[in-house]
């Protein structure tokens, strides 16, 4: 099992990017979460099987095909055995 965050930057929001990464992360049974930052960036933090984590993020290399990602930065991260992927609140004070 492996955990990966990303920060995708870019016109990333009001594009579909956190449920379409929603649904591509369950078709590929890929645990975690996503949210737009304030920042305008989307964050979002995968977590399962490495190859599962792996096409998650080439996926967020591109997006949705509205989206206009321009950088994505990745962190490899401790697992924390997640169930479930969900979509997150932006959070206030960042």
């Amino acid at each position: 099992m492996v955990r990966k965050r990303v920060v995708v930057i870019g016109d990333v929001q009001g594009v579909f990017f956190r449920n379409t990464c929603r649904s591509t992360a369950r078709a590929h049974g890929v645990a975690g979460w996503v949210r737009n930052l304030p920042d305008g960036t989307v964050e979002a933090v995968f977590e399962g099987a490495a190859e599962g984590v792996d096409e998650l993020v080439a996926w967020a290399h591109d997006g949705p095909p509205t989206a206009i990602v321009d950088e994505v930065s990745v962190r490899q991260e401790e697992p924390e055995g997640i169930v479930g992927f969900e979509i997150r609140p932006t959070p206030l004070g960042f």
